[in-house]
């Protein structure tokens, strides 16, 4: 008898157990908060913005109840820790788990291993798309600049778990832009070079980008290569245990382990023109306490770059936009224009058409070029982000035909009789914008089996 009632309780606590996740939703707020850069399903509702029944809602109330039962985050913060200090396993596919506590992003890997190099021809492209970008931004009276932001295995791949690398690997990607920028006439800033001449780390271990002391070198770096000088790397600064890890996060989102940063503790003169929620704002313009106007193309890495930079110049603007809106340079008469991209999104320069007219390269058909008119397709829109201008698209892949160079310009041939330069996509694609009422005709570039200029 006492065997059955203690059989029986252990059946009830069971079951008890598996009905709280379910039975806690039933309490008041209890919709939980993402962890890392996860997004998770809303409440849905019975009926549409219209007033008719939603017919989608049992699929997203399953959604939501999926996202959102009690105690979620707590028992993946469990899961996680249990499966990493037990197995050394990660639960989440986006973080890596390194020695000694060191946490890396998995969509590094690629770059950290070798795989899926880009190509000879993407890598011109990309340094391409940045000459013209550059050019576009001289003629406007800017001096530009480009840097990556170094993957932090890339800077510190000592804590990296054991992988196995190709035996023959081409030299990285970011060491073959450079390269590329080098012979095209870019300016580029080296921050491997820059950080792998610094003893102390300067990454979070738990975090994929650079701290705060990081972020003052490369402000220091990204000032003296557009001319100018600061000190910001040399303090003071305050370590303080403030910073919970975007990698710490994804992992263990109801953790509250947070990691030491250095805190700079020096004066910076700062003004918002408007205010901001916070470092992810798409656009942050701001008044400082330097001279000249800076706009500046920057990712998440720019969220502890900015402020050195706001401080250094008397007014910027900080943009998230992608693709870039080089239009800006024109309209704020920027004396400066920087781009900043993390290395591992380094193809983002060829899946993107920067948002500036296209240059004209006159009325004369290049020597060495052969022009392709018949059978060439172009998708044509109005654009609402430079007025005045359509965004034109098309590929340079024709059937039949020989592909470009692997470093030949693509231009376009337009009804006004002039040739204007595109810029290079991924995919044998091509884009620009083109003024309002200026038809494309046709393809030119330089094909193997024609002639060098």
């Amino acid at each position: 008898m006492k065997k059955n009632i203690a059989c029986a309780a252990f059946t009830a606590l069971i079951l008890l157990l598996c009905l709280i996740p379910s039975l806690g939703m039933l309490l008041p707020a209890q919709e939980s908060a993402a962890g890392g850069n996860q997004a998770l399903s809303r409440a849905p509702s019975l009926r549409d913005p219209e007033g008719n029944w939603n017919p989608g809602y049992l699929s997203q109330i399953q959604d939501y109840a999926g996202d959102n039962f009690y105690l979620r985050q707590e028992m993946i913060t469990a899961w996680s820790a249990l499966n990493a200090k037990g197995l050394r396993s990660s639960i989440t596919e986006d973080v890596v788990l390194g020695t000694d506590g060191w946490l890396y992003f998995a969509d590094t890997l690629p770059d950290y291993v070798g795989l899926q190099p880009m190509t000879d021809r993407e890598i011109f492209s990309a340094a391409r798309n940045l000459r013209l970008m550059a050019e576009y931004c001289e003629s406007q009276g800017a001096r530009f600049l480009f840097t990556l932001a170094p993957n932090k295995n890339s800077l510190y791949p000592e804590h990296m778990p054991n992988l196995t690398l190709p035996s023959a690997r081409k030299p990285r990607d970011a060491k073959r832009l450079a390269e590329e920028l080098e012979r095209q006439g870019v300016d580029y800033l080296d921050c491997f070079a820059l950080f792998r001449g610094q003893e102390e780390t300067l990454y979070f271990k738990t975090d994929s980008h650079w701290n705060g002391k990081g972020a003052a070198l490369a402000a220091d770096a990204v000032n003296k290569a557009l001319g100018r000088s600061s000190g910001y790397f040399d303090g003071p600064f305050t370590r303080e245990e403030v910073h919970k890890g975007d990698l710490y996060d994804m992992l263990y989102p109801a953790g509250e382990g947070l990691e030491a940063d250095p805190v700079y503790s020096g004066e910076l003169t700062i003004e918002y023109d408007v205010p901001i929620r916070s470092a992810e704002n798409l656009t942050i313009m701001t008044h400082g306490g330097g001279e000249g106007y800076l706009v500046m193309f920057r990712d998440s890495f720019g969220n502890n770059l900015y402020p050195y930079l706001a401080d250094s110049f008397g007014a910027a603007l900080f943009s998230r936009s992608m693709p870039y809106r080089l239009n800006l340079a024109a309209q704020r008469e920027a004396d400066y224009v920087a781009a900043e991209l993390v290395e591992r999104n380094l193809r983002y320069l060829i899946q993107n058409v920067p948002v500036m007219p296209a240059p004209g390269r006159g009325t004369e058909k290049p020597e060495g070029f052969t022009v392709y008119g018949s059978g060439v397709n172009f998708d044509v829109e109005p654009s609402e982000d430079l007025p005045g201008y359509v965004l034109v698209t098309g590929p340079t892949a024709l059937a039949g035909r020989e592909l470009p160079e692997a470093d030949s310009p693509v231009l376009v041939s337009a009804s006004d009789g002039t040739y204007y330069e595109a810029f290079l996509l991924e995919g044998g694609g091509a884009g620009l914008y083109l003024p309002e009422g200026v038809q494309p005709l046709g393809l030119a570039y330089r094909s193997p089996k024609a002639p060098g200029l």
